[in-house]
């Protein structure tokens, strides 16, 4: 019975206060299918086509099913219990409510029924066709994914591989200025999807965009991986990884520091790294770059409803090296499937709905054909960085852990930095990449982007004539003066700029970059010649 008193629960206040307020707003629903008073407006897209007004019973049936959901997310809103628990009761409340609207059933969908008795059944054989297909594919198409081609139409940033090992291949991206900045750029990306998302299509290439700033550009194209390398763990990614990448870079440039960037789990995956080589005695990079990044893991966003001991436990019993098996692999598709129900209605119903109960292929989409290219990790690397990081939060607490041999502590890193969070961002919130701020010790550069984790990064400078898009935040303060601590007051003393933020970085990089050289006519150096073309074969390895 003690027991009892600690598990979640409504107060019977609340609780009775919701159902009197649902049997009001439900008496006048039922009151208005029958004429006596008229129906709220919906102003969800799910229900915005005519055909959910012009039945009766579908127009009853929305308001309903409408009127449940808001219930039964205020009952999970109501629950007391530690703040984990109702987030994760608030997130199976939400999946449950959003796999329930009627519009994902074709009996109850007036407008799928309308388009098949319109087109004699077309749409439903089409629908059909398209679920075998996604059957045989093992996942739910987003994009028409025959448009698409790594390397021939996304991935395409001219470029040769002049290093690989069993974990990546590194790009060295081909020249579009006479002269080059001394000091290279290395961008790693995060090692859970493929590289391109930085280079989709050349006017949206974050790659491309570096390269015609006159930088010379370095890109890690991380292995996908297979059997043969599900042993590898956190301390195979950074040494033989971003420290190999690293070491290949300053070779080929004969730059003894040079500028770094990170995006992701790519960052996390950075950081560590250059806080081993600055255990060792060494300062590898001449500035930071950091986007969309956790170092301090204290708010993980929605991810954390996922993260607790026994899930952990459970993941390193079933891949890591005390699996009963031996270490195993993550599969990319658990991976993808999991990030698509973060949004569901967006990523998963929205395609099942146009899909299969309407017949409709889906358009062609570079950034959602990347989104379903997935990959796999190695089990005990993964496991290592959900235990360290999401739920122990052991990387920002200096000396904590050991990596590569080494005592991990950030505040080594000497480097001025730059710091980009994307507002709206679900995955890295960006108070959460703020909290990198308190743990670098360099001179740093905070911007926040509108919009999402992926969106807000790859916000590209308008055409000319073009207006621009979204929107970024910098607070300018005065010279040697550190950010503040909390995230909201730097936010009340930032101001709003139009477009992209990608400018602006360009030039805070240029000013780490060194003095201008004349561009190499040939990719590599005599000891790292070129190997293959960009994007390279990694990167075209499916899950």
């Amino acid at each position: 019975m003690q027991q009892m008193a600690h598990l979640p629960q409504i107060s019977p206040t609340t609780l009775a206060e919701l159902q009197s307020d649902y049997l009001k707003q439900a008496t006048a629903l039922w009151n208005s299918a029958l004429g006596q008073g008229e129906a709220p407006a919906v102003s969800d897209r799910r229900f915005a086509a005519p055909e959910w007004r012009a039945h009766p019973a579908a127009s009853f049936m929305t308001q309903l099913y409408l009127l449940n959901g808001r219930t039964m997310q205020q009952m999970a809103a109501a629950i007391e219990a530690d703040d984990k628990t109702k987030a994760r009761i608030r997130f199976a409340v939400q999946q449950f409510v959003d796999a329930a609207s009627p519009s994902n059933f074709l009996a109850l969908n007036p407008e799928a029924q309308k388009l098949a008795l319109d087109s004699h059944g077309e749409t439903l054989a089409r629908g059909l066709q398209h679920l075998w297909g996604d059957v045989q594919r093992g996942h739910v198409s987003q994009t028409d994914e025959s448009a698409f081609e790594v390397g021939k139409n996304v991935a395409t940033t001219a470029g040769n591989v002049v290093f690989e090992n069993e974990l990546f291949q590194l790009i060295e991206y081909k020249p579009l200025t006479d002269a080059v900045k001394a000091r290279p750029l290395l961008m790693v990306p995060p090692c859970i999807n493929k590289f391109y998302i930085l280079d989709l299509q050349p006017d949206n290439s974050l790659i491309r965009y570096a390269v015609a700033e006159g930088n010379r550009v370095f890109v890690v194209s991380w292995r996908n991986p297979d059997e043969s390398v599900k042993h590898l763990g956190w301390d195979d990614y950074i040494e033989t990884g971003v420290i190999e990448a690293i070491r290949v870079a300053q070779a080929i440039s004969g730059q003894d520091r040079i500028n770094t960037l990170g995006f992701c789990v790519g960052g996390t995956l950075l950081a560590t790294a250059l806080a081993v080589l600055a255990a060792r005695g060494e300062q590898a990079a001449a500035s930071v770059t950091l986007l969309t990044t956790l170092l301090d893991f204290a708010d993980n966003g929605i991810l954390d409803i996922f993260v607790d001991e026994a899930s952990v436990r459970l993941r390193e019993a079933t891949l890591g090296p005390e699996s009963p098996k031996g270490p195993q692999l993550l599969h990319g598709q658990e991976l993808a499937t999991t990030f698509s129900f973060l949004r569901p209605n967006d990523l998963v119903w929205n395609y099942v709905v146009g899909n299969y109960l309407k017949g409709e292929a889906p358009p062609p989409f570079d950034l959602l054909y990347w989104n379903g290219d997935s990959t796999n990790l190695p089990g005990p690397m993964y496991c290592w960085y959900l235990r360290h990081t999401y739920l122990q939060n052991e990387l920002k607490q200096p000396g904590k852990l050991t990596v590569c041999g080494e005592k991990v502590d950030l505040g080594a890193i000497q480097a001025p930095v730059y710091i980009y969070g994307s507002r709206e961002d679900h995955i890295v919130p960006w108070t959460s990449a703020y909290r990198s701020t308190q743990l670098l010790k360099g001179h740093k550069r905070f911007v926040l982007g509108a919009s999402g984790h992926i969106a807000g990064v790859i916000n590209p400078p308008p055409k000319p004539g073009k207006p621009p898009k979204r929107s970024h935040w910098i607070a300018e303060g005065k010279a040697g003066t550190a950010l503040p601590a909390d995230a909201d007051t730097w936010f009340k003393s930032a101001t709003e700029h139009a477009g992209s933020w990608w400018p602006d970085w360009s030039a805070w990089l240029a000013s780490h970059a060194g003095e201008a050289r004349p561009a190499p006519k040939t990719p590599g150096s005599r000891k790292f010649k070129s190997i293959e073309p960009a994007p390279g074969r990694y990167v075209k390895v499916k899950a």
